[in-house]
């Protein structure tokens, strides 16, 4: 079975609790937010909260999404 939460965290730690959540970079993830922001994309504004798939996202919104997620994250850490 597969579960349809999922997050992002930008550490490099493994992440298993709210202990190591809090040791993310959440400025990285709100340039992040906003990069998929402006390519259409609304995620939850804040780190901690989930993101679920849902049956109503078919092939054309999977494409847009992975492809706004590719570009945002080559966008955000070329700037690292």
């Amino acid at each position: 079975q597969i579960g349809s939460m999922y997050s992002i965290f930008f550490t490099d730690k493994k992440v298993v609790d709210f202990e190591t959540a809090k040791s993310c970079d959440t400025a990285l993830f709100g340039r992040y937010f906003q990069e998929m922001l402006n390519k259409g994309v609304y995620l939850a504004p804040a780190q901690f909260e989930s993101l679920f798939v849902s049956a109503a996202i078919n092939q054309e919104i999977a494409d847009k999404i992975i492809s706004a997620n590719e570009t945002s994250l080559q966008s955000i850490l070329s700037k690292e």
